[in-house]
This record gives structure tokens, sequence and C-alpha cells, in this order.
């Protein structure tokens, strides 16, 4: 049986700081679920301009990932805001870089799990969310969503899929993250944990 604390890494791409604060709620929910640790990483931006570049060390908030962060990590939380329904370049161009994780099998048999930020209710949430889980499935990873046993996803008008976590956050990007989302991101974040933790006791 493997007692080793896990690592949960809570991968993200965030613009106005909305995707940020789902991945806090969902390192929250790991971080409920005791031997877990919550890794949380970014990506950086891209630019059609090829002069364009990024320092090392972001400005604020967490790093950049690693390739190392997939290999290290026992459970992938993937979120990204929505671009015409699909996930963020930055975050698609991060992916399209690691055909050697994917070789070498790296992800196969992690559980993972994806979480979404859009600025209009039906602005391609459900479908953003499937657009991340692609490359998760050609890693080989297990793929869980949240299911109806949380109350929340019967009642929520303000985001939440059996999917993954989501949040509407207005045109502007103002709208706070309601209570059934907060409390729905929290679950996953939990449920990705226990499932990683089970997993662990079995390797």
């Amino acid at each position: 049986m493997n007692t080793s604390k896990l690592t949960i890494l809570v991968l993200f791409y965030s613009r106005h700081g909305n995707t940020r604060k789902m991945a806090e709620l969902i390192a929250q929910g790991i971080e409920s679920v005791p031997g877990c640790d919550a890794r949380l990483r970014t990506v950086p931006a891209v630019s059609a301009n090829t002069e364009a570049t990024e320092s090392d060390i972001p400005a604020e908030g967490p790093p950049y990932v690693e390739l190392s962060d997939l290999k290290e990590c026992a459970a992938l939380a993937l979120g990204s805001p929505t671009r015409f329904g699909n996930m963020a370049a930055a975050m698609k161009y991060f992916w399209d870089g690691t055909a050697a994780e994917w070789l070498s099998g790296t992800l196969v048999g992690k559980p993972a799990c994806v979480f979404t930020s859009t600025g209009s209710i039906h602005g391609g949430q459900e479908s953003t969310l499937l657009s991340m889980m692609l490359p998760l499935l050609h890693h080989g990873m297990l793929l869980m969503g949240i299911p109806y046993s949380e109350a929340e996803l019967m009642t929520t008008s303000t985001g939440g899929s059996p999917y993954g976590a989501t949040h509407w956050s207005g045109l502007d990007g103002k709208n706070q993250i309601s209570d059934d989302s907060r409390k729905l991101a929290i679950a996953l974040g939990k449920r990705l944990a226990e499932t990683a933790q089970r997993l662990a006791q079995h390797l």
C-alpha cells in the first residue's frame, strides 16, 4: 500500500482571474482530503507576434507548468476559459507539446477532471469542457465529472455540469462565483483526490 502524500496538479489558464478562482476552489476540495496536496500551475499566453516572449516566471500567481509536473502528479484538474466553445490557445499550445509524454505513457491510468469559466452561460461551457477532455483521453487518463448525487447540480442556474465545474463570469467578468458553483467545484476537487487515493492504494 502506498502511504506517501499525493500531489494533484491543478493546471489552468486565466486571463481575467475567474478561471484562476475556480482552480483555487478545486484545490480547496483536493486539500480537504487528508494526504493530498494541490499543485497549482498555469501556462504562458501565446501571441501571433513571433517576437513576443513571456518571462520564465509569471508576474503573479502560480508558476508555469513544467513537463515534470505531469510525471510527478497522481491526478490532474485542467481548466481554461472558453474561446468560441473551445479551450484557450495557450492551453492547447501546451498540450500540443506533450508528444514525448504521450509516447512514454506518463499520464496513463491517472484520474482527471476539467473546469471552465465563461462570459455567457450558453457560450460554450460544455463544449469547452469536452475540448479539454480530448487530449486527456489520448494520454490515457481516466476522466471523471460531477455526479447528480451532488444536489447543487440539479438547482444551479449559474454554472455546473456533469462534465465538470463551471462558472458564468458575465461579459465584463465581474459575476461572483455562486454558492452552487463554488460547492460543485470543491466537490469535484474532493472527488478527484479521493479517486487518486483509491487508485494509489492498489499500486
